[in-house]
């Protein structure tokens, strides 16, 4: 069936086409009561990632938890009064409630030990124990240990004493999507209680838990603010490019088709969504908007110049049909790239985002032009302002294709020499915009007290029971002390600070016993004495694993730089190495870990997506316009774009991470869209009409010109939306590819044409 009898088709049975659309959108729009959505940060590593299974595996063995941390800040800038630590010790008993709780730690129920009055003995106590008994004596006697305790300053307390931490761990079954926001929601409360009971302090939540719920909550904001603003602002640019209610309420359903077909497909297919993949409709929208504009505007065009309205819509159907197959075709590859991405959300978004594509192509060719046969469509002029200045372009870049070509190519290569100074940084923390919660604590908080990135190591013994032994605590020991040094190393939490306090209890409290011992036996009577000293929830279990062969070492950072951050880590192995046995040697692993290599492996396996994806669209580009020569020339406008942009990202930005890897493989499809649209018009000229490359150019620019401007508008609009999102993955995915389509149209108008006009294609 040729175009034109497709579009005869389409017209005759039009009604059936409008009544069975809708039907077939609401089937599959009804699987969307299976969405689900996920606020896991591991959500973003695959399986098979080897930073996630290592840190798997170290969970694994010391047990599997994640934390709240109560950062408790004094307006007065004094922690150790009654008032605020009365605050603190409520606030450590009421946190026990919390569900899924299973260790609270705090300056208040932290176990001091000390020798006894005889000196044989440990006597373990909370510091602080009842505030409002407490006496001045006791409250500075309290100050002074917990600023000398290792175990405590960075970590719970303040070196200044102004700001003190509350941490509890849970142990989240990971059973039910509601457990991270039950605990939450707790949380929450607990805090506002603080401020009501003591209107003296101030209390920040980081942590874990917090982290991702602001994954959640992000994601919610976006679906509050960004989608109707999205909404809107589409509403209003294809209004203004169309000038017709009729054509901008046939726009609006396809829209809606569109992204109802994809979320509810998406819910029956089983996908989760994600702060990523829920902008799947954004993405959807603005790409039907574009299908629909081009259909649309040959209609218009068609009517102007005197056809009937049957015969405009007939004759946009066969003149758009091919080259919107192509646009979405070549579309659907580019976001199916996304599956070599080793981020799984951007998967989804992919597949979403494809189902989505293909889903506004059939409604645009099917359910659009059926419905704008039985809507009133008001006849009206060509659009001659836009045809004057569409001419008036064409024999400018005619006139002056000489230098234009040049001066394009040597703008492009200009651009592309700023490609390495972007550097490859993904810090989860600052995925997070200030207008969120969580953000705004955590910075507090690791600015006055301590952080959330954190690099945990397994040592190991090399046997069991072996954590008792001398020369293996003296190396861990070195290793901590080489870790102290370091410059963004806020705490490091390690078994040897306990030994030494014991040691140093053990011999009177003298402080030249501050010290690992020499006797095995003595340190497991040691490790066995406390063991069965702290209350419940207090002990090493978290530090130590079931064979007593392996010790856990965490380390504290600031919001250090990826490249810091693996920098840091890469130096400590290294240490390890020259200076531990093997059975000690261990990868750091945790979330920062995680976190700060997925940017360069994200991009290291979508570049074979990339690969892929141009072979590809270059061969569907070759069969569609059955010539190798113009499958090739198409290429030149799109890829050059990719890099301009980059480059310009590299002047401005600078920074790389697993939110712009994708962009390249997804923006090529979109790329190619103008270009067939130009270039199949410059090709029928040529072959059909028997134009001159000249006048086929102008041609082309006459026929599709105003909708290459409008299309490229609307794209650029729709993604520019995204940097309205509170998070950073969707703000720079969709201001590079806004960038990367601005650049395109650039290529579009003043290279592709002199370049066809160089080589009388």
């Amino acid at each position: 069936m040729t175009a034109r009898r497709f579009g005869e088709w389409v017209i005759r049975f039009r009604w059936w086409i409008l009544i069975l659309m809708p039907l077939i959108v609401l089937a599959s729009a009804s699987g969307g009561r299976f969405l689900t959505f996920s606020d896991d940060y591991r959500l973003f590593f695959s399986k098979e990632n080897p930073d996630l299974l290592a840190f798997e595996a170290l969970q694994n063995t010391y047990s599997k938890s994640d934390n709240v941390l109560f950062v408790i800040a004094p307006k007065d800038g004094k922690v150790f009064t009654r008032e605020t630590l009365a605050s603190v010790a409520w606030l450590t008993k009421e946190a026990w409630q919390a569900p899924y709780s299973r260790r609270v730690d705090s300056v208040t129920n932290f176990q001091h030990t000390s020798a006894s009055a005889d000196g044989d003995d440990i006597v373990v106590r909370s510091l602080v124990g009842d505030p409002a008994s407490m006496s001045e004596a006791d409250i500075d006697r309290a100050r002074e240990i917990a600023l000398t305790e290792p175990l405590l300053i960075r970590r719970l307390i303040s070196p200044q004493a102004h700001v003190t931490g509350v941490n509890v761990t849970f142990v989240l079954p990971q059973k039910d999507l509601t457990e991270g926001p039950d605990v939450v929601a707790f949380v929450r409360k607990l805090a506002e209680k603080v401020r009501e009971q003591n209107p003296n302090v101030e209390v920040y939540l980081t942590g874990v838990v917090m982290l991702n719920q602001a994954f959640s909550e992000s994601a919610q904001k976006d679906m509050k603010t960004l989608v109707p603003l999205m909404y809107g602002a589409m509403i209003l640019v294809t209004f203004l490019a169309l000038r017709s209610i009729s054509g901008t309420v046939a726009t609006v359903m396809v829209i809606l088709f569109s992204i109802l077909t994809a979320m509810g497909l998406a819910g029956g297919l089983g996908f989760q969504l994600t702060p990523v993949s829920i902008s799947a409709p954004t993405i959807i929208l603005t790409l039907a908007v574009a299908d629909s504009i081009h259909l649309l505007l040959s209609i218009f065009h068609a009517m102007g110049s005197g056809q009937n309205k049957r015969e405009a819509i007939i004759h946009a159907l066969d003149l758009n049909f091919y080259p919107l197959f192509l646009t979405t075709l070549n579309t659907v590859i580019g976001f199916l790239t996304l599956n070599f991405s080793d981020v799984p959300p951007y998967r989804d978004l992919g597949n979403i985002v494809a189902i989505g594509v293909i889903t506004a192509f059939c409604v645009s060719v099917l359910f659009l032009p059926a419905l704008m046969a039985v809507l009133p469509v008001r006849s009206r002029p060509p659009h001659t302002w836009g045809d004057g200045v569409m001419a008036t372009f064409a024999n400018f870049i005619i006139k002056y294709r000489r230098p234009i070509l040049p001066g394009m190519t040597l703008l492009a290569v200009g651009l592309m020499l700023f490609i390495p100074r972007n550097e490859f940084n993904d810090q989860f923390v600052q995925y997070f915009d200030e207008s969120v919660e969580f953000r705004r604590d955590n910075d507090f908080a690791t600015a006055q007290l301590t952080g959330v990135y954190q690099i945990d190591y397994s040592l190991g013994s090399g046997e069991n029971e072996g954590i008792s032994r001398p020369d293996y605590l003296n190396r861990i020991e070195a290793f901590a002390e080489w870790y102290r040094k370091q410059s963004g190393v806020i705490h490091v939490n390690v078994l040897t600070d306990v030994i030494k306090q014991l040691n140093k209890n053990m011999h009177g409290d003298a402080p030249n016993q501050y010290r690992i011992p020499d006797a095995r036996n003595l340190i497991a009577q040691y490790l066995l004495l406390h063991e069965l000293s702290p209350p419940f929830g207090l002990d090493l279990n978290d530090q130590i694993d079931v064979n007593r062969s392996a010790t856990r070492m965490t380390v504290t950072l600031k919001n250090l730089p990826s490249k810091e951050i693996i920098g840091l880590n890469l130096r400590a192995q290294r240490w390890l190495v020259e200076h531990a046995p093997l059975a000690m040697q261990a990868r750091g692993t945790g979330a920062v870990m995680m976190f700060s290599h997925i940017g360069m492996r994200n991009t290291k396996s979508m570049i074979w997506g990339d690969i892929l994806g141009v072979v590809l669209i270059s061969g569907v580009m070759i069969v569609a316009l059955r010539s190798v020569k113009f499958g090739l020339i198409t290429l030149i406008p799109n890829i050059l774009p990719l890099g301009m942009a980059i480059g310009l990202w590299g002047l401005f930005v600078g920074r790389l991470g697993m939110d712009v890897a994708p962009v390249t493989g997804m923006t090529f499809g979109i790329l190619v869209d103008d270009t067939i649209h130009n270039i199949s018009k410059y090709i029928y000229a040529r072959r059909q009409m028997g134009s001159s490359p000249e006048d086929a150019i102008r041609y082309t620019f006459s026929t599709v010109g105003m909708a290459t401007c409008f299309s490229s508008l609307i794209l650029i609009v729709g993604f520019s939306m995204l940097t309205f999102s509170a998070f950073q993955f969707n703000v720079s995915m969709g201001l590079l590819t806004a960038i990367t389509i601005a650049m395109a149209l650039f290529a579009e108008f003043f290279m592709l044409p002199p370049l066809l006009l160089k080589m009388k294609a």
